[in-house]
């Protein structure tokens, strides 16, 4: 499969800078100009996040298909919200709509406080299990020819049927997460796996945890996805000067609780994932080639919040590495999202992608 890019929507204009992170309502212009930039841009997808204090996710990733050409909603969807029956018909007609463009992002869970929020007290292990079952009701209806019934641990239903189809037959489905759980259940069920950005070594051995329980279990090992907040300058020196400009914008928006407090959550975070930044930055600062941790200690790792820091080619090269390592979608989003997706698209991709020509050049030669 070819190595393609991955960014996220932003719905309103006032998160659309380093001053803020988070989402506050819905600007339809805003939105509009930000899908159609990454779609004139050469971003291959996009993810459309799922909080419970956001615009609603499908509404958000349809209003993207609608308003673009060519580029993919990664739309993500959380299993304890809504039932699988009803979510199998939705995204099958949000896949029409999209002429086949949507993948759906399964995200189980990483905070009890936020799952609280929409009334879901399983537990982790429990959240994943159930996205496990929710994974097989959606293909199982999706490639049905007439009615089915199920009686799982988590759902229980007789005779659906779906008139609406996807346009490929199923929609692709990504699973995220750094515990065994999610290994377990990306590795199993997922087409792709998400990964946040932590240094070659841990990454190449996640990618080697989700690689054998797909083999394990017979499937082909799912695309890796692997997220990255880059921020480039004309020089590396810049960039290290705007990195640390950002970083006092991302402290003095972390002790803001107004600004965050529908996505604030309390002490050291639940999920794994947030965990490893957090240890990985105790560690050290800078990885690698220009790995920084810095950005995910002032967000307590809330979400994907590592940041590769130099020039365009620095950071390119950097992707590059993780490309050896088997991940071949890079998603790059900034903490000023508008102008630096903008900016990924003039200086980033480009390089990026001749490397790879040249590379598939030679290899043919």
């Amino acid at each position: 499969m070819p190595v393609e890019f991955i960014s996220a929507v932003h719905t309103d204009s006032a998160a659309s800078g380093p001053a803020a992170a988070s989402r506050t309502g819905f600007d339809p212009d805003h939105l509009r100009r930000y899908a159609r930039t990454l779609d004139d841009g050469g971003f291959d997808h996009t993810l459309v996040a799922y909080h419970s204090a956001s615009p609603d996710a499908f509404q958000v990733a349809q209003f993207v298909a609608t308003h673009t050409e060519r580029i993919r909603p990664i739309l993500a969807h959380r299993p304890g919200v809504v039932f699988p029956t009803h979510a199998a018909r939705a995204l099958a007609t949000l896949d029409r709509i999209s002429d086949g463009r949507l993948t759906v992002h399964i995200i189980s869970g990483g905070s009890d406080e936020e799952q609280r929020r929409e009334g879901d007290y399983l537990g982790k292990t429990e959240r994943y299990e159930r996205s496990d079952e929710y994974i097989r009701i959606l293909r199982k209806v999706w490639q049905a020819d007439g009615p089915v019934s199920h009686e799982g641990k988590h759902f229980k239903f007789e005779g659906y049927y779906s008139d609406v189809k996807p346009v490929n037959g199923l929609v692709p489905i990504s699973v995220g997460g750094s515990s065994q759980d999610a290994y377990r259940v990306g590795g199993q069920q997922g087409d792709i796996f998400g990964l946040w950005g932590e240094p070659l070594k841990e990454t190449a051995e996640q990618i080697a945890a989700v690689n054998a329980v797909a083999d394990a279990a017979g499937r082909p090992r799912p695309r890796i996805w692997v997220s990255f907040r880059p921020i480039i300058a004309p020089t590396d020196e810049l960039a290290w000067e705007k990195a640390h400009r950002t970083l006092g914008v991302l402290k003095d928006q972390a002790r803001n609780t107004e600004l965050l407090r529908h996505y604030r959550t309390t002490g050291r975070p639940d999920n794994v994932g947030s965990q490893r930044l957090l240890d990985i930055a105790e560690r050290g600062e800078v990885h690698d080639r220009c790995l920084w941790t810095a950005p995910a200690v002032a967000t307590n790792a809330a979400g994907a919040s590592t940041a590769l820091v130099g020039t365009p080619e620095t950071v390119a090269k950097a992707l590059l590495d993780y490309v050896d390592i088997g991940c071949d979608l890079l998603s790059i989003r900034g903490y000023d999202p508008l102008n630096d997706a903008i900016d990924y698209s003039r200086h980033v991709l480009p390089l990026v992608r001749q490397e790879l020509a040249h590379r598939a050049t030679t290899q043919a030669a």
